[in-house]
């Protein structure tokens, strides 16, 4: 009820280019959800995969400034990809749709991955030899989802090949008070390309896209692709 009210009230006030945005009072630029063992982070995320399952995040809006990008920046006929924590799989059926003789697969954490289309279950803090070095591109919109994004996201890094991009879709939503137990790492947007940073160092290069959320009220988003180097 909150919600749909928010998305009413959020509708008025973006005709006057402004929107309802919960702020962070505190002065954390990083928080991550501890939980009691890998247990309990797995049986939470199946809990609200399972809670949201026809809940769909991503847009087709920056699904096509991605595809567009990759079209753009991969010279190749036959482009192929992992989306990880795709849930009902709409972003691998996008990409699948839209980039000509690509071949993209999802992994999520739930065993409801296997009633969608080019979907396995799969916890994407974990890879498999043959995924190493084998992808022109990694897309995700879930590391918000991740108790440990350090790993997640050399993994994922690890799994593109020389030419290819880690992309994460963040927005103000996947920030520091969004942090909890649903959702367990939370970073402030503008902070994100300093933790990359940290963590990777002159291992990776970095470009940022802005953009939007249609489907949220416009909320401000930010594509970062990361390729390694």
């Amino acid at each position: 009820m909150f919600i749909a009210l928010k998305n009413i009230i959020n509708q008025f006030f973006l005709k006057f280019g402004y929107r309802i945005s919960k702020s962070n009072n505190s002065d954390e630029l990083v928080k991550i959800h501890k939980y009691k063992n890998y247990e309990e982070y797995k049986a939470t995320q199946i809990f609200y995969n399972k809670k949201k399952i026809n809940h769909i995040w991503a847009d087709e809006f920056n699904l096509t400034k991605i595809a567009d990008f990759l079209k753009k920046n991969i010279n190749k006929k036959n482009i192929k990809g992992i989306c990880h924590g795709s849930r009902n799989g709409f972003e691998q059926d996008f990409f699948n749709r839209n980039i000509l003789n690509s071949k993209v697969f999802g992994t999520d954490i739930s065993d409801t991955a296997i009633n969608y289309k080019d979907s396995i279950v799969w916890d994407f803090h974990k890879t498999k030899e043959e995924w190493i070095d084998n992808f022109d591109f990694v897309y995700s919109n879930s590391l918000d989802q991740s108790f440990d994004p350090r790993t997640a996201l050399t993994n994922w890094i690890q799994q593109i090949n020389k030419n290819g991009y880690v992309i994460v879709e963040h927005t103000d939503q996947h920030s520091v008070r969004a942090s909890g137990k649903m959702d367990p790492f939370g970073v402030e947007p503008n902070f994100f390309p300093y933790l990359i940073t940290e963590w990777f160092g002159h291992s990776v290069s970095l470009k940022i896209i802005k953009s939007v959320k249609p489907n949220k009220s416009k909320a401000p988003a930010w594509l970062f692709f990361i390729k390694k180097l």
